[in-house]
C-alpha cells in the first residue's frame, strides 16, 4: 500500500522578493543564456537599469548617459534627479516601490511594473546603487539581493543622478560573457529614440539627429534601398519607411516609449494595416496585402500612457489605448499614416511610381509562384507526416509557458552519425534535429522559385515556418551543427547564403548560429575535460599532468550521445552568424560566394593557413 505524503502546515513556505526572482528567474528577465543572443538574460539586466535612465531623459533630465562593460562589471551612470535618498535601499530591494506609480512624475515610461532593478539587483553577486541630489548623496550595496553595506554623505561635490554597478551571478548566467555588438546595438536603439540624448559606451559615444530615419540607415545599405526613406514624425509617433530592392521579406523594428517591442504588437498591427489601406487608396486598386509589404523595411515608435506588455520583457504591446483624450492605438495609426504617408505620396511622385512598380512587379512574382507554393506546401506536409527531416520538438517559440520566456531551438546537421547524436542526447521539449542529406545547393544569384522547387530548401523553410516572415517563427534559435573540417565548413557557408539570399532577417535579428564542439577530449581515470581549442587543451593536460588520454574529435559523429548531451544542455556554446556593417548583402554574397576574384583567393589563402597551421600543431 502506497504511504499517503501529509500536506501540512510545515509544507507551506513563503518566499521573500528575491528568493522569488531567484527561483524563478524567467518570469522577471526571459531566458537566461549565457550571452550568445541578444535576448540573453544578461542584456535584460542591462536594459532594465538603462530604462530608469532614460526615463529621467525622457521627463527632462540627462542629456548624458555613461555606460562601462569591462569583463563581467556593468557601471551605468545617469545625470537625472537622482533617487530620493531615504529610498535608495527600498527602490532597489521592495517588490511594487518605485517613482513610476506617480505619473505626475514619469508621465510615459518604459514601464510600470516596479520590478526591473530588484531583479538585476537579486541575480547579481554585488550590486551597489549611488544616487546624488542636492549636494548629498546615499549608497547600498547588496550581495544577492541581500544588503550589505549603506552609506550617507552630508556633503559632496558629484554631479547629481544615479550610478548602478553589478556583475551578473554566474551560477545562474553560466559562463557568460558580453558581447559588445548587442549591447551597442542596445544603445544605438535608445538614441534613435531620443534626439537630444547621448550615450558613452567604454569611451564610444552614440548620438542621432535623425531618429529612426537614421536607424534604418545605419542598418540597411544606402544601394538596395528603392527608394530615400519616407520619414514622417507626429506627437507620439514617429515613422521611418523604405522597400529594399532585393529583400523578399518584411523587416520591421518597433518601439513603444523607447522599449524595442520585438515581438511587435497592437502598435505594429496597426502600421502594417494601415500602410495597406492608404496605399490602396492612393493608387485606387485592390492590392494585395502582401504585394504592398512586400520586401518593406520600416521602423514604428509610439508613445502610450501606461502601456500594458505581454510578458515582463517588455517585448509584445498589449495595449489598445493610447491613453489621455487619444483614440485607440489602431486609429491614431491609421490615422495618423492616412493623412502623412497620402501627403507624401502625392508631393513625391517620383517615389510613388517606384513603389507602385514594386508591388506590381511582387504581384507577378507572386502569381507565377503561387502554383508552385501550392505543390511545396503539399510535399512540405508529407515530408512531415513521414518524418523524413525533422525530428520535432514538443513545444515551439511563441508557445505560452507558465514560468515565462520559452527558449527553443532547431539544429540543422548534415549525416546520419552525427544527426543521431544530437537527436539521441537533445531535450526532446525544445530542442529539434533537421537533417541535410549532402551538400545543399550555392543559392547565390537564384530566385526565390529555388526555395519551393529544391526539397531540402522547401522543407527547411517549412519546418522553420518562416515563409511569410518571422512573426510565426517556431524556433527562435537555428543552430548550424558540422564537422569542423573543410566540409562542415563549405556546408555552413553554404546554409548562411540561403538565409543571405532569401531570409536575411533571420540573421539581422539574431537568430543564426554556429554550434561550438569540442575539439579535444582530455582525461584520466578521475577527470575528462572538453576543450574546444589548443589552449584549453594544454590547460587541461597541465591540470591532471601525468600523460592523460587525449582524443581529437574529427567529426560530429564521433562524439557518443552520451557526451554530447553536455554540449547542447546547459553548457551550450554558440556564435552568433553577424553582418558586416561595412558591406551590403549583396557585396558580401558576391564575395564569398560570386566567381572568383584576387581578393578572395587572398583571403581564402591567408585564412587558410592559420587553420592549416592548427592541423600541424595537433
Amino acid at each position: 500500500m502506497t504511504q499517503e505524503t501529509k500536506y501540512t502546515e510545515d509544507n507551506i513556505r513563503s518566499l521573500d522578493w528575491k528568493e522569488h526572482i531567484r527561483m524563478r528567474p524567467g518570469m522577471y528577465i526571459g531566458k537566461l543564456g549565457d550571452g550568445s543572443s541578444p535576448d540573453d538574460g544578461i542584456y535584460i539586466l542591462v536594459k532594465e537599469v538603462l530604462d530608469n535612465s532614460i526615463d529621467e531623459f525622457v521627463m527632462g533630465t540627462g542629456k548624458t548617459i555613461e555606460v562601462s562593460v569591462q569583463g563581467d562589471k556593468v557601471i551605468v551612470r545617469d545625470y537625472g534627479r537622482g533617487i530620493p535618498l531615504g529610498k535608495v535601499v527600498d527602490v532597489v530591494s521592495k517588490m511594487n516601490t518605485g517613482g513610476k506609480y506617480d505619473s505626475r512624475a514619469f508621465k510615459k515610461s518604459v514601464g510600470l511594473n516596479g520590478v526591473g532593478t530588484k531583479a538585476v539587483n537579486a541575480l547579481s553577486t554585488y550590486f551597489r546603487v549611488e544616487s546624488t541630489r542636492d549636494g548629498k548623496s546615499a549608497a547600498a550595496e547588496f550581495e544577492k539581493g541581500n544588503l550589505t553595506n549603506e552609506e550617507f554623505l552630508e556633503e559632496t561635490s558629484r554631479r547629481r543622478g544615479t550610478k548602478v554597478t553589478f556583475i551578473a551571478d554566474e551560477t545562474i548566467f553560466k559562463n557568460y560573457k558580453y558581447r559588445p555588438e548587442y549591447i551597442i546595438k542596445l544603445l544605438k536603439n535608445y538614441v534613435y529614440l531620443n534626439p537630444g540624448l547621448t550615450i558613452v559606451f567604454n569611451g564610444e559615444k552614440f548620438y542621432s539627429e535623425n531618429g529612426l530615419k537614421d536607424l534604418l540607415e545605419d542598418n540597411n545599405n544606402q544601394d538596395d534601398m528603392l527608394y530615400p526613406i519616407i520619414h514622417l514624425r507626429g506627437d507620439d509617433i514617429e515613422i521611418a519607411m523604405t522597400h529594399s530592392k532585393t529583400q523578399y521579406s518584411e523587416e520591421y523594428h518597433s518601439f513603444v516609449n523607447g522599449q524595442n517591442t520585438t515581438q511587435g504588437g497592437t502598435h505594429l498591427n496597426a502600421f502594417r494595416e494601415a500602410v495597406v489601406k492608404t496605399v490602396r487608396e492612393f493608387f485606387g486598386k485592390n492590392f494585395d496585402a502582401s504585394d504592398v509589404r512586400k520586401s518593406i523595411i520600416a521602423a514604428i515608435s509610439v508613445k502610450v500612457m501606461e502601456p500594458v506588455f505581454e510578458s515582463q520583457t517588455k517585448t509584445k504591446l498589449g495595449s489598445t489605448e493610447m491613453g489621455g483624450d487619444l483614440p485607440t492605438v489602431r486609429t491614431y495609426i491609421n490615422d495618423f499614416v492616412k493623412t502623412q504617408l497620402d501627403n507624401f505620396l502625392h508631393k513625391n511622385t517620383e517615389i510613388a511610381d517606384k513603389l507602385q512598380r514594386k508591388i506590381l512587379q511582387a504581384e507577378k512574382e507572386r502569381k507565377e509562384l503561387s502554383g508552385i507554393r501550392k505543390l511545396a506546401r503539399e510535399r512540405a506536409k508529407k515530408a512531415s507526416l513521414h518524418n523524413k527531416k525533422l525530428r520535432d520538438c514538443r513545444i515551439h517559440f511563441g508557445d505560452t509557458k507558465k514560468d515565462g520566456y520559452l527558449d527553443t531551438t532547431l539544429f540543422i546537421t548534415e549525416g546520419d552519425s552525427a544527426s543521431g547524436s544530437i537527436t539521441k542526447s537533445r531535450n526532446v521539449n525544445t530542442q529539434a534535429v533537421f537533417s541535410l542529406k549532402g551538400k545543399p545547393l550555392n543559392s547565390y544569384g537564384l530566385s526565390k522559385k529555388i526555395v519551393y522547387e529544391n526539397e531540402e530548401f522547401n522543407l527547411l523553410q517549412a519546418a522553420l515556418n518562416i515563409e511569410d516572415g518571422l512573426e510565426d517563427l517556431r524556433y527562435n534559435n537555428i543552430v548550424i551543427a558540422t564537422d569542423a573540417d573543410v566540409d562542415g565548413m563549405h556546408i555552413r557557408l553554404l546554409l548562411i547564403t540561403f538565409f543571405l539570399q532569401f531570409f536575411p532577417e533571420v540573421i539581422k535579428e539574431g537568430h543564426l548560429y554556429i554550434l561550438e564542439t569540442p575539439l579535444f577530449r582530455v582525461r584520466n581515470k578521475k577527470e575528462t575535460f572538453y576543450c574546444y581549442s589548443e589552449e584549453e587543451k594544454q590547460a587541461a593536460i597541465n591540470k591532471l599532468r601525468g600523460k592523460p588520454e587525449i582524443t581529437r574529435f574529427k567529426g560530429l559523429g564521433e562524439i557518443s550521445p552520451n557526451e554530447f548531451v553536455h554540449f547542447i544542455g546547459d553548457d551550450i556554446r554558440l556564435d552568433p552568424v553577424m553582418l558586416d556593417k561595412e558591406m551590403s548583402i549583396e557585396q558580401m554574397l558576391e564575395f564569398y560566394m560570386g566567381k572568383n576574384t584576387p581578393d578572395r583567393q587572398k583571403f581564402i589563402i591567408n585564412n587558410l593557413k592559420v587553420e592549416l597551421d592548427l592541423v600541424e600543431e595537433n
